[in-house]
């Protein structure tokens, strides 16, 4: 009897330190940012300055890892599929987070479920250019051209129901042209057809285009977004062209597992919005044709219902099908 008595005092006064264990402090051990695109790339570029500064901020270390496929869909199925671990981020891109699920037949993560929204760290612009060789000085001209060639300008694309693919399609919606498709594995491959004058268009992310711009070698006659590029001040927006419409800002987000703790979730956002608010941070991105961000976990959930709701209907509309 006292033995038993002893093993039930004995095994109780193991329940606290359980406890404790169960209970650390977040982040209790390195956290690991899955950036769904290969290294090098603008995903990579955006995201590691993003993890150094929460590194900083949280007292642990944010390592990258880079898992790419599927427009960005594996790498945060890799996060999707962490659950409960706040310790495992995505890089959300607007591909796996507002287009992919009206393409792919069957998604292997809800994203209104299976992610939760941390912070919207980057905004992309996009700007419409013609090959120097077409001879268009403006977007007056380019308009000009394509009404009296229905179906004969191209336009090139980073590959079929990526943004770049779906901008065009809702600039040729609301402008009432028709261009022909041409699509690319990637933004290099297409940029590199248009200079050689293999194709005659495309709209494509600003920091892609901008040294072929300053070289001459493309033209840029329209910035997709809201606000002129920083980069490209001289350069009208499509608003102000008269296409409010045509707004089709490339993105970046950062989500945590669907399942993880709110508290955690707080610290990372309070860590990713100080870095992303940092001139350190701010500068860095605005070099490279970005527009840090950083706001509420609510606002990114708005704004990720609004996005899938536009693409959805440009997808539906144009009906675009994955090749």
């Amino acid at each position: 009897m006292t033995i038993t008595r002893r093993g039930i005092v004995a095994g109780l006064a193991t329940f606290p330190a359980l406890g404790a264990a169960a209970q650390q402090p977040f982040p209790s051990k390195p956290l690991i940012l899955i950036v769904p695109f290969p290294a090098g790339g603008p995903a990579d570029t955006f995201g590691r300055p993003l993890a150094q500064g929460m590194s900083q901020r949280l007292g642990q270390s944010v390592v990258v890892e880079n898992k790419s496929g599927a427009a960005g869909v594996t790498g945060i199925d890799f996060v999707a599929k962490a659950a409960t671990d706040p310790h495992i981020l995505g890089l959300m891109s607007a591909s796996a987070g507002a287009i992919m699920q009206s393409l792919m037949p069957r998604m292997p993560y809800d994203p209104a479920k299976d992610i939760a929204p941390i912070t919207l760290v980057v905004r992309v612009q996009e700007v419409l250019v013609v090959g120097a060789k077409l001879g268009i000085a403006d977007f007056k001209s380019f308009m000009a051209r394509a009404k009296a060639n229905p179906g004969k300008l191209t336009y090139g694309s980073a590959g079929t129901g990526g943004i770049t693919h779906l901008a065009t399609e809702l600039l040729k919606r609301e402008a009432g042209i028709d261009l022909l498709h041409v699509p690319y594995r990637g933004a290099a491959p297409a940029t590199n057809d248009l200079i050689a004058g293999t194709v005659d268009c495309a709209l494509l992310d600003v920091p892609v285009l901008l040294p072929h711009i300053r070289s001459g070698a493309v033209k840029a006659l329209a910035v997709s977004s809201d606000t002129r590029a920083a980069l490209l001040p001289d350069v009208p927006t499509m608003g102000e062209l008269g296409l409010p419409r045509v707004n089709s800002d490339n993105w970046y987000a950062l989500v945590a597992p669907g399942e993880s703790s709110l508290a955690a979730r707080q610290k990372i956002h309070d860590a990713a919005v100080a870095t992303l608010r940092s001139t350190e941070v701010a500068d860095a991105y605005a070099r490279v044709g970005g527009v840090a961000v950083g706001g509420t976990a609510a606002e990114l959930a708005a704004y990720l219902r609004a996005e899938s709701a536009k693409w959805a209907e440009v997808i539906k509309l144009a009906n675009v099908k994955l090749e």
